[in-house]
């Protein structure tokens, strides 16, 4: 009589479970995969996630991205200047900064100095002013035109070191317009030098 009474419990649960199968399919449905359009939730975020970038490209060069290019536009100038200065007549640590028109450029006018057996001298006092006169974004390129006021001892000497140009003793100023350039959507956060205006 006892075994009667263990089948009649099974047989209840399972017509229970059976029950509640039956209610959580008629109101989950039923699901063989990816089915239908993006969720909204998930459409919002995509949404949402195309205007973030949106202004990030535009704000991009806000006024603490100014400040800190400005620093790193200085030390560029400076290595630049050095590089192209001294009396080895190459470009050796200012390379990276320089786009392939402006190295090459640069490159031409120090073999022209290296024939003619002109070497160069400089000593670098530093940059009186360094001024953002332009910034321009065309596409992905961001383009920044700085005003640089800088103070050197410089000259040029020839293979018997006797002085071509310029005053070892004298400090003079000098005055430069670059135009450095980067693409913001880059990983690589460096600026070339892409024109030299004056």
């Amino acid at each position: 009589m006892s075994y009667s009474f263990e089948y009649m419990d099974i047989i209840l649960l399972a017509m229970i479970a059976g029950f509640i199968f039956l209610r959580l399919r008629s109101i989950l449905g039923k699901r063989t995969g990816f089915e239908g359009k993006t969720p909204q939730p998930l459409e919002k975020i995509l949404k949402t996630s195309k205007v973030n970038l949106k202004n990030i490209t535009n704000e991009i060069f806000d006024d603490v991205a100014k400040r800190e290019f400005i620093e790193g536009a200085k030390i560029a100038y400076e290595t630049i200047i050095t590089d192209f200065s001294d009396n080895d007549n190459k470009l050796t640590t200012s390379k990276p900064l320089l786009n392939n028109e402006i190295y090459n450029q640069f490159n031409v006018a120090l073999e022209e100095r290296s024939s003619r057996k002109h070497y160069a001298e400089i000593t670098f006092i530093g940059i009186n002013s360094a001024v953002i006169k332009d910034h321009k974004k065309i596409n992905n390129i961001l383009n920044v035109t700085v005003d640089f006021i800088a103070e050197v001892i410089t000259c040029i000497r020839d293979k018997d070191k006797k002085i071509v140009s310029g005053d070892p003793e004298k400090i003079k100023k000098i005055y430069d317009t670059w135009v450095f350039s980067r693409d913001v959507t880059s990983i690589n956060p460096n600026w070339q030098l892409v024109n030299t205006l004056t």
